[in-house]
């Protein structure tokens, strides 16, 4: 059928997005959006919370025979992340070299400015329990020896059973 749009299975709008980004970032920041995505496998949780990859900055070659030179990784991080990040650059360089598969960074070049929060976690309120929920939870750890263990494992049940609706 001509001149009909044809609608398949969907598609996770990030599949789009990073198909739409990927040539964006590598012409512009000659960075890949694999690395900003896997930054805090690469960095750890601490880190990545406080930092990112902002670009790649290639060294001029004025010709095509001169000889490779490794890039400089620009990394934006907040206050004292900085100085965590300086003290692991050596790591760091190592991890992003293994995921990219080949020796393109030969340095990190810090950038300290305010990062925004792209996930932020916000405490959702918990329902109170019904009487039959406490019971309930009562009679699973009365079983349990330890007054502290079985004080937090109540604490966890009732937060656990506090978001179900």
């Amino acid at each position: 059928m001509a001149g009909k749009p044809s609608y398949g299975n969907p598609v996770p709008v990030s599949d789009l997005a990073t198909g739409i980004l990927e040539p964006v970032l590598r012409k512009r920041a000659g960075i890949s959006i694999g690395l900003v995505q896997s930054w805090e496998e690469i960095v750890g949780p601490r880190l990545a919370g406080t930092s990112r990859p902002e670009r790649i900055q290639w060294p001029r070659r004025m010709n095509e025979d001169d000889p490779f030179e490794p890039a400089a990784l620009v990394v934006a991080c907040q206050g004292v992340a900085a100085l965590h990040l300086q003290h692991q650059a050596d790591e760091i360089i190592g991890r992003v070299n293994a995921f990219l598969g080949f020796q393109a960074i030969g340095r990190i070049r810090i950038v300290q400015k305010p990062l925004t929060e792209a996930k932020r976690r916000t405490a959702r309120s918990l329902r109170p329990l019904t009487p039959l929920e406490k019971t309930r939870l009562e009679r699973v750890v009365s079983g349990v020896e330890n007054e502290e263990l079985r004080a937090s494992l109540e604490r966890l049940g009732a937060s656990i059973l506090g978001q179900r609706k």
